[in-house]
């Protein structure tokens, strides 16, 4: 894998040098846009509004339009914006992983130390097994400043990055089930059903069947053939009745 960031890690006034990785990777297929007519593929081009003719890539920039003009923004007016994030992912304090709710999350970063950080390294990895807590702290990536959190997995330290709070909109305007009323035996079966289906999440029982059978129909279409692709049938209760339904949810065996 080739790094796509390195800087370090300050764990108080250690500092641990570290490459960054990406920890994740797309499931889909790749699929091309495609002219119906030759297959030729379908490009897009940055064209200039105005002149309408392609601007090359190093004629680009960024601007923000404040008032009646762009101000255009340079990569120092990035790096000066966070002089001290640069190159450093600061820990700014410790928290209970279960405390952060998954809304939040964004993507993964495996962490990897460089030779003179590798016992500073160890140390992080292995206070954060043993007081099962997580770091949380901001560094820049691509000129942009992110909050993460940095936690044990698999023998590695992982930066996790996660949104700000102003990046969640505000659920308010969502209806909510307010004044809807739950009977005692209605919440009775709904938990026995929830106890019926628990189990230790292993991310490794759930696979991407859509990319599966697409690939399965693409290559029977390679073929000259159509795939045959079996429909899930979902159960269908006989009653309108939630109650009812409950119970006889809890009587349809779990599916492996």
């Amino acid at each position: 894998m080739r790094s796509i960031w390195k800087g370090s890690i300050g764990f108080g006034l250690v500092n641990i040098p570290v490459k960054l990785y990406s920890a994740v990777q797309d499931s889909r297929l790749d699929l091309d846009m495609l002219d119906e007519r030759d297959h030729g593929k379908i490009k897009y081009l940055k064209v200039n509004e105005h002149t309408k003719k392609e601007v090359p890539f190093e004629k680009i920039v960024r601007g923000y339009f404040l008032k009646d003009r762009y101000v255009i923004l340079d990569k120092h007016d990035f790096e000066d914006a966070s002089p001290e994030k640069t190159k450093i992912i600061e820990l700014e304090n410790f928290v209970d992983v279960t405390s952060i709710n998954p809304i939040y999350y964004e993507t993964s970063y495996y962490s990897e130390p460089e030779k003179q950080g590798k016992k500073a390294y160890a140390l992080l990895l292995q206070a954060l097994l043993k007081s099962k807590k997580a770091g949380v702290g901001r560094f820049v990536l691509r000129n942009t400043e992110n909050l993460c959190v940095i936690h044990p997995m698999g023998g590695v330290i992982v930066i996790t990055k996660i949104r700000f709070q102003q990046e969640i909109r505000d659920a308010s305007e969502i209806a909510s089930p307010e004044g809807v009323t739950i009977t005692k035996k209605e919440m009775d079966v709904g938990m026995a059903l929830i106890k019926q289906y628990s189990s230790k999440f292993d991310l490794s029982s759930f696979k991407d069947n859509y990319t599966a059978e697409l690939l399965k129909v693409i290559k029977a279409k390679a073929k000259g053939k159509r795939a045959t692709v079996k429909k899930m049938q979902p159960h269908k209760a006989t009653s309108d009745d939630l109650y009812d339904q409950l119970m006889q949810s809890l009587s349809v065996k779990k599916r492996a």
